[in-house]
């Protein structure tokens, strides 16, 4: 290869220059190759930077080469001497395509490709005036040099889009980033061989599985590096990935810095690492990253005690605290202790779902139990129980059996011990239902983790999530005194019953209007009339001695049936459902495809998934997302909005979720030519961060 170059060099290449368009160089044009300058504007006025692509145009079977070009060849590069009003460059780089030929691993590009160059501007807002001197290698059966004298002026006019601004933000699309959320992941990078170490092995993994992954490892001068043997998981989600490796004299793979750009179809990224030790290293760094997201998981999950989310099951957590008014430490150690546990089991049971889900090849995540209809169904009339015994309307602490049902949540007769165990247990539960519709800071990374493993994984994240949430119950169980503390009950838990009995009142009447938005009108009213025929026929029950348990204890049995009846077939129901008010304002439908189209017109695009069920959502609605500094920028056209309905399932937005490694909501992204690939937000927006991520993008 080097006395092909070396031949060849004496060749040179003699180019013909065509006609130019605005934005736009004139093409140079060679037997083999055309290339010229183009800008995404027109016009430098307000502008500090300006986008320009590097255009090649390759005839079939020639290449040129990537930044780091591997076994030979060398990139393009550019002297920009003349030129005006030009104060540096920054060159962006799309992912490149691995060559192979006799042992040789080249990487680069072939056809068409634009690489994006960002100008800076010595005067801001002032005409600039570009002089290009071009210099690359194009190869072929044999390697020639290319060279371009390229020249564009672009005036101190308007910055309006030109005909190249969609071609150079689709070559920017595909720069790689070192961001989380893009559905593929780098866990670790170890040396691997004996006696020393002379190959790299990569553990990589996806949210969904990988296709033809491939990976371009860069590092000092005098490293070279093999094409890699990959060895795929059964699910194709986590490969391992083993590159052979050439070094220079005396040195070591180990504590050796490199760069990795990992590709697998249009998914892609860029990471650097610290190559770590050899040996076992990539079992063992897999469960040291495990172990590092098992402290996000409980972090997480502590954190959901304090979300929005859980507002609805907090009359639930009062009363079980304060009936402990008074009680002995072994009463308390237990309730306490059967909560929890109550918890933990039913995280564990939505890890079993997920496993299940995953394995079946279906949609995953967090809180789609609330897409259910019959799962709906149930919790509104199990809520109007809840609500109906709190507000004294009828007890069901007796007979026992009633009781072990979980349903003596607020003990009936106001004493802790006349609540079975079973019955805390089952509150735990229900209080965990109630308390998963939406994501928590840091619970979407743990949560991303777990969904991109096995089944192991996934079912010990949970595990640790449900710690997380059990946590305050685990601490009273451990220092009963915080609970003994409390007033004894008294003539004082009556008010505070019926306050508390109003919010679960409130909390049913919520759900029962999540169910309106996934059903049929039909459905929505046959579901009140039910619930409602199930309180009074439980009221009537527990005013009419005798009479009232023969003939209401049937009524109510009845109900309840009709209860699971009426959510069972609004979940089988054909059809579908008039979308939720996403044109209500400002907002657009979300459309995946029409971003790309938004970006490349110069846009910002805000999206939000929210869906009816998640009331961390309407917070964000509320104090960010709706405000008069966000609504300005819609109305002004300075930003376009798009809204994302989950409330029912949509696989089209379960996979965008998982494009950003995310599988709960709230979940926010603004794209823009500055970030074309979407920057995710924090699931707790504030104004600061959404702001400062549209200037971001929009820059």
């Amino acid at each position: 290869m080097t006395a092909i170059l070396g031949v060849i060099m004496a060749l040179g290449v003699f180019a013909r220059p065509a006609a130019a368009v605005t934005g736009a160089s004139d093409w140079v044009r060679t037997e083999f190759a055309d290339v010229r300058l183009i800008s995404a504007v027109a016009g430098t006025k307000g502008q500090d930077s300006v986008p320009l692509g590097l255009q090649f145009r390759l005839d079939d079977g020639w290449k040129i080469y990537w930044r780091a070009p591997g076994d030979a060849g060398y990139p393009p590069e550019i002297e920009w001497q003349g030129s005006d009003n030009l104060a540096g460059t920054a060159w962006r780089w799309p992912v490149p395509e691995r060559f192979s030929l006799f042992g040789l691993e080249t990487y680069g590009y072939h056809g068409e490709v634009v690489i994006p160059i960002r100008a800076t501007l010595s005067q801001p807002g002032a005409p600039v005036a570009l002089r290009a001197e071009m210099n690359a290698l194009a190869c072929s059966d044999i390697c020639v040099p290319l060279t371009a004298s390229l020249s564009l002026d672009l005036g101190g006019t308007e910055a309006r889009p030109t005909a190249f601004a969609q071609l150079i933000d689709r070559f920017r699309a595909r720069v790689p980033k070192n961001l989380s959320g893009l559905g593929l992941d780098i866990d670790t990078v170890t040396a691997v061989g004996t006696p020393e170490p002379h190959s790299l092995a990569i553990s990589i993994n996806a949210t969904r599985p990988l296709d033809t992954p491939d990976i371009f490892p860069e590092a000092r001068p005098g490293f070279a590096f093999g094409k890699p043997d990959i060895a795929f998981s059964a699910d194709r989600r986590s490969a391992v990935l083993t590159i052979p490796a050439s070094l220079p004299a005396g040195s070591r793979l180990t504590g050796e810095a490199i760069t990795l750009t990992l590709v697998d179809g249009d998914r892609f990224l860029e990471r650097k690492f610290m190559v770590s030790e050899g040996g076992e290293g990539g079992v063992t760094n897999r469960w040291a990253a495990l172990v590092a997201v098992l402290g996000i998981a409980f972090l997480g999950g502590l954190i959901l005690n304090l979300m929005p989310c859980v507002l609805p099951v907090l009359s639930l957590k009062l009363v079980g605290a304060v009936k402990y008014g008074g009680a002995d430490k072994g009463t308390i150690r237990a309730g306490f202790l059967a909560s929890a546990a109550g918890i933990v089991v039913s995280f564990l049971l939505l890890a079993g779902g997920a496993i299940a889900l995953k394995e079946a090849g279906m949609a995953v995540g967090w809180g789609i139990q609330f897409q259910q209809p019959l799962f709906l169904a149930l919790m509104v009339a199990i809520l109007m129980l809840f609500a109906g015994n709190l507000l004294g309307l009828f007890e069901i602490g007796l007979p026992q059996r009633v009781s072990d049902l979980g349903l003596s949540v607020s003990g009936a007769g106001g004493h802790a011990d006349e609540t079975s165990l079973s019955g805390h247990f089952l509150t735990g539960a229900f209080a965990t239902l109630l308390a998963t519709p939406c994501s928590a800071p840091f619970l979407g990374t743990a949560i991303g983790f777990a969904l991109s493993r096995g089944a192991v994984e996934i079912a010990v994240v949970f595990l640790v999530m449900g710690l997380g949430l059990a946590a305050p119950y685990l601490l009273v169980a451990a220092l009963p005194g915080l609970a003994r503390a409390l007033p004894r009950p008294g003539a004082w838990m009556i008010w505070l019953r019926r306050v508390l009995g109003l919010a679960l009142l409130a909390t049913a009447v919520w759900l029962f209007t999540v169910f309106a938005a996934t059903t049929e009108m039909l459905h929505v009213f046959l579901l009140g009339g039910v619930a409602l025929v199930l309180t009074a026929a439980l009221a009537w029950r527990a005013r009419n001695g005798m009479l009232g348990r023969r003939a209401g204890a049937p009524l109510a049995l009845a109900a309840m049936m009709a209860v699971l009846a009426v959510g069972v077939q609004a979940t089988v129901r054909e059809g579908t459902v008039p979308e939720a008010s996403a044109i209500e304002t400002a907002w657009r439908p979300f459309d995946k495809r029409e971003i790309s189209r938004l970006v490349a017109e110069g846009k910002t695009v805000l999206v939000d998934v929210t869906a009816d069920w998640c009331l961390t959502c309407k917070v964000n609605k509320s104090l960010v997302l709706e405000t008069n500094e966000i609504s300005g920028l819609i109305e002004s056209d300075d930003l376009v909005a798009m809204r994302a309905d989950w409330t029912t399932p949509d696989p089209k937005i379960a996979d965008y979720l998982a494009s950003f490694g995310r599988y709960g909501i709230p979940f926010n992204a603004v794209y823009g030519p500055g970030a074309p690939a979407g920057l995710a937000l924090p699931e707790l927006l504030s104004l600061e961060a959404v702001q400062s991520a549209i200037a971001e993008a929009g820059s």
